[in-house]
C-alpha cells in the first residue's frame, strides 16, 4: 500500500482509506488513521486555520484495535472522592502496541449493561488507543455453568481500604465510601492532586513518597502539605 499518494473525489479519499487500514498490520510503525490534505498550496493559504487547526486537513481515524483476553478477576479501587471503582483484572493481551492487564468498569451499572462476569471471554480495545476498556462479553464463550453476577455493594458493603460504610445517592450510579481523609486511598489521592502541577505544584512528590507520607501518618489533609510546600520555599 503507499502511505501517501493525490487521489480525488470522496470515493478515492475512502479506497485509499481501506487500503491503508488492510496493510495497518505489517507496517514498520503504529498508526492511528490517515490524514486528508488540500494538494494546492493556494487553496490552503485561502482556507487558512481554525484557531491551531488548519481547514486544508482532516485526520480520519482507524477503528479501535480489539483483542480477546479472559476476566481473571473485579477488584474495587477508591478513588479520590470516595468513589469506588470496579476493575477488571485480565489475562495480558497484546493490542493496540501494548500488554493489557486491567481496564476499568467504570462503575456497576456498566457492569450490568455489559453483563461482565469473572471467567467471562472479552472484547479489549483501547478507547482512543489510549486508555484499555472491555467492549463487550463474548458470551458463546462463557464458562458452564455460569459464573455469579458482580455485585459491588454485595461484594463491598463497606470500603474495602478503611472499612468505612459505603453509600450511595439515589441519583447516583456510583458507590463511594464515607470515610472522607479517614480513609488512606483518598488521603493518598487528595494528596497527590493537591500537591499536582496544576495545584500547588511540589516538584518531585509522586505516588511512592505520598504512599509513604500516608502510611507513616506524617501527612493527614492538604493543608499539611501545604505547610511543607511553604517551609521548603
Amino acid at each position: 500500500a503507499q502511505q501517501c499518494g493525490v487521489v480525488h473525489g470522496v470515493q478515492g479519499l475512502l479506497d485509499f482509506y481501506r487500503d491503508i487500514g488492510a496493510h495497518r498490520a505489517g507496517l514498520p510503525y503504529d498508526i492511528d488513521g490517515v490524514v486528508y490534505k488540500v494538494n494546492d498550496i493556494a487553496r490552503q493559504q485561502q482556507l487558512g486555520f481554525v484557531s491551531r487547526a488548519p481547514r486544508f486537513a482532516i485526520a480520519h481515524k482507524f477503528p479501535a484495535e480489539e483483542a480477546l483476553t479472559i476476566v481473571q478477576d473485579i477488584e474495587v479501587q477508591v478513588g479520590r472522592t470516595g468513589a469506588l471503582t470496579p476493575v477488571a483484572r485480565l489475562a495480558p493481551v497484546f493490542v493496540g502496541g501494548v500488554t493489557v492487564t486491567n481496564a476499568t468498569l467504570h462503575n456497576q451499572d456498566e457492569i450490568d449493561r455489559k453483563d461482565i462476569r469473572v471467567g467471562d471471554t472479552v472484547v479489549v480495545r483501547r478507547a482512543g488507543d489510549v486508555i484499555p476498556e472491555v467492549a463487550r462479553v463474548v458470551l458463546e464463550k462463557r464458562p458452564q455453568p455460569e459464573p455469579e453476577r458482580f455485585d459491588l455493594h454485595q461484594r463491598h458493603p463497606t470500603c474495602p481500604v478503611c472499612g468505612s460504610k459505603v453509600t450511595k445517592e439515589a441519583e447516583e450510579s456510583t458507590w463511594r465510601c464515607s470515610g472522607g481523609l479517614f480513609c488512606p486511598a483518598q488521603r493518598k489521592q487528595a494528596l497527590w492532586h493537591f500537591a499536582s502541577r496544576r495545584a500547588i505544584d511540589i516538584e518531585g512528590l509522586g505516588d511512592k513518597l505520598v504512599e509513604q507520607l500516608v502510611e507513616q501518618n506524617l501527612v493527614r489533609t492538604p493543608a499539611d502539605l501545604y505547610l511543607l510546600k511553604l517551609a521548603d520555599l
